[in-house]
Formats: structure tokens, sequence, C-alpha cells
């Protein structure tokens, strides 16, 4: 059987993730600011949840209807096949947001959605009182312009949390924002990655996921493996199917250098958490004391941010000391990340190509230097 589904994921990313959805066998892809819309089996829904680099999480579509009132979100809710996917017994929590729509108020829209779906539930199962004693069914919804979609969380945890990254840095960059920038730079099986401001490693384990094609989730659990109509075998297919495709005899390497040993300490223990620590080596290395790289390598980096970890006068200091060191690149690519508008003119020279993305709530731009 077929359902729908949805993945939300960092705005300027939805383009790698519909391609990411159609991978694994998504169908009627249908890409919105945020989210990509997509159907397909159970199967497809443990591929998703297990393989997608850069989805937030997958739920399952349980409808989508208009309503500018109370009494139509009701009605709305009230109308849809819940227990198709919730037991009698499951405990069915909704949280969620509402944009530009007339109904404004999130605290009174649960309160409306928690009613009704009790409402269609209790009469589905004939019970007054719901026991609510069961797995847990974490309930989603969304109001944009007035259309609601319900949704039925698969994931449990975001899909960032891979397993790998207990510790971090003081500003580490989110796992599925690091692998969109690794799509972007085309990491492949035989590329060097090097990052001069490393951090936690994020960017470099990400790259090395993206690079031997390993599912970012394969080694964590899921909320979808208790529900009843998610099959435990298609998880188990699709675990098999993601083992299969991961490339074994590539030549990638990485390479992460940062000022504070306790960054490169952090970035060595998790890329071993991660499974790809003979991929990846770590050293203490100020920017200042950066040697030539050797050609052909991509530079992916997230440096320091004014705002965040260094005054901005420090921060544009840093992003000049890059430009000394690393120009000119002479084929070798450069993606950066930061939230400065001013950084090319500080680095010294115009990006190729420069996109918004979002790193949580702080709009940035990716600086692409690739020709």
């Amino acid at each position: 059987m077929k359902y729908n589904y949805v993945a939300p994921c960092h705005f300027g990313l939805e383009k790698t993730l519909s391609f990411e959805v159609k991978r694994i066998g998504g169908e009627n892809v249908e890409v919105n600011d945020g989210r990509v819309f997509f159907s397909g089996d159970a199967k497809v829904c443990a591929l998703a949840n297990i393989s997608l680099s850069v989805a937030e999480r997958v739920c399952v579509v349980l409808g989508r209807f208009r309503a500018e009132t109370f009494d139509e979100l009701f009605e709305g809710i009230k109308k849809l096949p819940l227990s198709e996917f919730i037991r009698k017994n499951d405990k069915f929590p909704n949280k969620g947001h509402s944009l530009n729509s007339k109904l404004t108020s999130v605290p009174a829209c649960q309160k409306i959605v928690k009613k009704a779906m009790a409402a269609n539930l209790g009469k589905t199962y004939g019970l007054n009182i719901l026991p609510e004693t069961g797995e847990m069914c974490e309930i989603r919804f969304s109001i944009m312009k007035n259309e609601v979609t319900l949704m039925l969380d698969t994931s449990g945890e975001g899909l960032h949390k891979r397993g790998y990254r207990r510790d971090s840095n003081a500003a580490p960059i989110r796992e599925t924002l690091a692998a969109g920038i690794a799509d972007i730079a085309r990491v492949r099986a035989e590329d060097k990655v090097v990052d001069p401001f490393c951090g936690s490693g994020t960017l470099l384990i990400e790259s090395a996921f993206k690079a031997l094609n390993i599912a970012p989730g394969l080694n964590r659990r899921f909320a979808g493996e208790r529900m009843k109509f998610l099959p435990a075998e298609a998880w188990k297919n699709a675990r098999e199917e993601a083992r299969s495709e991961i490339i074994t005899d590539g030549g990638f390497t990485a390479l992460g250098f940062d000022n504070d040993e306790e960054c490169v300490r952090l970035t060595l223990e998790n890329a071993k958490k991660a499974g790809v620590g003979k991929y990846i080596r770590a050293e203490k290395r100020d920017i200042r004391d950066q040697e030539k790289l050797p050609e052909r390598v991509k530079i992916l980096t997230n440096p320091p941010y004014g705002k965040r970890l260094l005054e901005v006068n420090e921060a544009r200091e840093l992003y000049g000391i890059m430009g000394r060191k690393l120009l000119p690149l002479e084929g070798r690519g450069l993606y950066v990340i930061t939230p400065d508008e001013e950084f090319e003119s500080i680095f010294g020279q115009k990006a190729d190509k420069n996109r918004k993305l979002y790193n949580g709530m702080l709009m940035c731009r990716l600086y692409t230097y690739y020709k």
C-alpha cells in the first residue's frame, strides 16, 4: 500500500532533497518552500528515514485541507482516516505552527486538533474516552496560507541526530546543513576534503558519508518502527539495501584543522563514532599558520561568525587571513558558509556563486568557488 509523505528541510536545500527522494523511489514529488511532498510504500518511508541526508524528519500526511475557522479545522480532521495509522490505545500529542493564516493561535489550534482527533478515533473505536496508554504517535500540523497539513511523525528525534555528535564545539553546524553543503560541493568517492575550521568535524563526517554513499541514519532507530502500518520487514529490507550501496573502494580522505585542541579531539572522536574514522585526520593548526594546500582539494568550511563566537571585526580579520592563505585557489574548490554579507570583499575574491541557506534561524550565504 502507498502513503503520502512530507519531509521538511533547510530553506535552500529543497532541490537536493527532491533528488534524494526520487533516488529512493519516491513518487509524485512536489517541492514547496522548505519541504518536499512525495508518495511511496512502507519501504520508501523506511529508506527516507535511513537515507535522506538533508531532511529534518519524515512524516505521513494524514490529510490536507483548507480551514479559516476552528469549525472548519475540527470538521476537516474528523473526516480523516486516522484509525489506519493510530491504534485505540496510542498516545497522540500534537504540536505545530501557523503562518499567514486566519487561525493564528497555535495553542488554540492544538486544542482543536486534539479534540477533533479524539472525536474521530473515539467514534471509530466505540470509545468515549481514549486511554492513550500505548505507543507514542507524535502528531504535527502546519497551517500555511489557510491550508492545513496534518502529519504523523515517523522519525522521532530529528534526522539531524545521526548519533555520532553527542559532544560539539560552541557553534556547530547542523548535520543536515553540512550534508547539503557536501552535496552542493559534489563530494565524490575519490575526493580530498579539507576544513580549516573543523570544530567538531561535522562537515568532514558528512562529506565522508556523501563520498562513500553511507546512509546517515543507518545506525539509529525511528518512531515509525513501532507503527502498525510500517512492518518490520520494510525496515529490515531498507537497511540491507542501504548497506549494500556503501562504497568501500574509494580513495576519499578528509583533513581538519582547528586552533583548539578540544575541537581536534572532538573531530577524531566523532568521526570514529560515525564509522568513518579511518578516512578523517585532524590537527591543531591556526589559519594563520595554514600551508599551501594540495591541488584538486575541496575546502568546505564554517568559519567563526562575528555574531556568535567572536566580535564582528575579529571574524572579519580571519576572513582576510583566509584570503591571504588560500588564494589563489588554482583549481581548488572552496565552499564557505557565513552570515557576513561582506565576506567576498574581505576574502579578496568574488564567488562564482552564492546562495541563501539557513543555519537554524540564522540566514547565511554559501559562497562557492569552483571554476
